[in-house]
Order: structure tokens, then C-alpha cells, then sequence
């Protein structure tokens, strides 16, 4: 058995996630704490008895994720399941700064606050309602490509997030999104929909956000990840921590290429995958990749304990 662990990216947020963990394992709420005091307020106070649009929020939900899946990791590894375990890390957007948490590569403390700066810089980087994203359900990558490229005109329209083999998500200019979805539902997509975001994330519009990151990541310590992180952007490993600044940067305008990602993870001989922090998204999306791969949601206390017995 190869395994690898991923990590979620924004959207799996919900209020009273990790709250189990931190009650059953002094090492996950140690993890909750340091984020609060990186950050110099009590973000998990929100976490687990806030509002839900409030954790919505960008910058609030970034930081809180990571939080969230750290906490796991580390409940993980008070029971002994460690990350020598994976062959490899990875996560979905944002979850890409938790695995690389979670390998050693940036502390929590750093990882709180760029995470924090990174909610905020794209959030600011387009006013709001001048942006948007859309989900293309049942169109595979190239068609739903040419789909955002046919929309684009003299704007920005690309494919953001190519999740699995029937499931991509185009960002850009509001009007030109709006295009891609009647287009598509002319070539055959199942649903094309407008998602309920505040930016249009992984897109050249995030340009303004890039270079915010880019002098964010210059100020901290990043260091060789203990296991090799599958890099949104390039769908395949790298272990060099230059490389990986370089990359965090790429990613904020670049697409998440997860369906690659995993597909390359699969073709390294990865048998098992575990998702580590909330929700169970990017378990669904490596079933519809490769369902050879077996897949482990680990979110709670109880998840931690049955993942004792594999």
C-alpha cells in the first residue's frame, strides 16, 4: 500500500470543524492556539461557534482550513500515524499551503499569517462583482477550455480549477463567465452554473495578488518539505524549496490542476489517498479520477481512531 495525504481547499468550511479534535487531543488544540496567537485573535472562537458567512469569508476561511487540517495531522500523529506514512503530500488551492504545514516546509505560525495575507490580497485584487466563477459540469478540461477561450473576447476567461474528468471551474471577468455558460450548455455540459465566491480565484485577474505573495513569501522560511508535495501547477513532485516559492506564487493565477495531479500520484503506484481536514470534496473527486484509488476523509476524533485500525 503507497499512500498519500491531500489536503481541501476553501469551500469545505463549516462551523465546529476540528472542535472534537482539540477537545480530544492537547497536540490539535496546540495547533488552534498558535494560529490564534500568529494571527493576534481568536480565530477559533469563529472556527467553532461563529457565524458561517463570517468563516466564509476569505481571508477568514483560509487560515481556519489550515488550521483545521493541521489539527488532524496532528491527532494523526499523537496515535502514531505519521507522515512517513505518504509517499506524497498535496492540496487543493489553499490546502497546498496545509501540506506544506503539515511536511515541515513552512511553520504553522508563517503558514496562519500568508495564508491570511493571501485571503486578503485576493479578495482585494478585484472589486467586488466584477469577477466571477462558474462550475462546467460534464465537459472534460480541453472542451471546457475552448469554451472559456471562446468567451473571453477582450477579457479574461480561463479554466481555473480542473477538478476531475467531468468537473471544471472557469474564473474571470464577470460578463465573459457569464458567455462561457451559455456556450457551454451548447456543447453538451450537463449543468453550468455561477458559484457563490467573492474573486475570481486562479486567473490572470489575480495578478495583483500574485505580487503580494511573491514579496509575502520572500519574508519567511521555507524549507526542503519532509515528503514531496504534488504542486497544483505542475502535476508532479518537487522537493526544492525555491522551487516551491516560486510555484505558491504561480499558483494564485495559475490553474489547480488536481485531476492531473492525482492522476500522476495513481501512475507513482499511490493505492490510497487520505483527506486530511474537513469535508470529504476532494475524496468524491479522486473516486471520479481513478477508482482504483481508495480514499479516507479524516475531519474528526472519530476518523482519527478508525484510521488506527487500517
Amino acid at each position: 500500500m503507497t499512500t498519500a495525504f491531500v489536503f481541501p481547499g476553501q469551500g469545505a468550511q463549516t462551523i465546529g470543524m476540528g472542535k472534537d479534535l482539540a477537545e480530544a487531543y492537547p497536540a490539535a488544540r496546540a495547533v488552534f492556539q498558535e494560529v490564534d496567537d500568529a494571527l493576534g485573535e481568536n480565530l477559533s472562537q469563529l472556527i467553532w461557534d461563529g457565524d458561517q458567512d463570517t468563516l466564509t469569508l476569505t481571508q477568514n476561511a483560509q487560515p481556519a482550513l489550515m488550521a483545521t487540517s493541521l489539527a488532524a495531522m496532528r491527532a494523526l500523529e499523537a496515535e502514531g500515524l505519521t507522515l512517513d506514512r505518504a509517499a506524497f503530500v498535496a492540496g487543493h488551492s489553499l490546502g497546498e499551503y496545509s501540506a506544506l504545514a503539515a511536511a515541515g516546509a513552512i511553520s504553522v505560525a508563517d503558514t496562519a499569517r500568508l495564508l491570511r495575507t493571501r485571503g486578503q490580497a485576493m479578495q482585494q485584487a478585484v472589486p467586488v462583482g466584477v469577477g466571477a466563477m462558474a462550475a462546467l459540469l460534464g465537459l472534460d478540461f480541453e472542451a471546457a477550455t475552448a469554451v472559456a477561450s471562446e468567451a473571453a473576447g477582450d477579457e479574461v476567461c480561463q479554466a481555473a480549477n480542473d477538478n476531475d474528468p467531468g468537473q471544471v471551474v472557469i474564473s474571470g471577468h464577470k460578463a465573459a463567465v457569464e458567455r462561457a455558460i451559455e456556450i457551454a450548455k451548447t456543447k453538451g455540459a450537463k449543468r453550468a452554473v455561477l458559484l457563490p465566491v467573492s474573486a475570481p480565484f486562479h486567473c490572470a485577474l489575480m495578478e495583483p495578488a500574485a505580487r503580494v505573495m511573491e514579496a509575502a513569501l520572500a519574508e519567511v522560511t521555507v524549507s526542503d518539505p519532509a515528503v514531496p508535495l504534488v504542486a497544483n501547477v505542475q502535476a508532479q513532485a518537487v522537493t526544492s524549496a525555491d522551487a516551491i516559492r516560486g510555484l505558491l506564487v504561480e499558483q494564485v493565477t495559475g490553474s489547480v490542476r488536481w485531476r492531473e495531479s492525482v492522476a500522476w500520484m495513481g501512475a507513482q503506484g499511490v493505492t490510497d489517498i487520505w483527506e486530511i481536514g474537513a469535508g470529504k470534496a476532494l475524496s468524491g473527486m479522486i473516486r471520479r479520477i481513478d477508482r482504483s484509488i481508495a480514499t479516507r476523509a479524516i475531519g474528526t476524533a472519530a476518523d482519527v481512531v478508525a484510521a488506527k485500525e487500517v
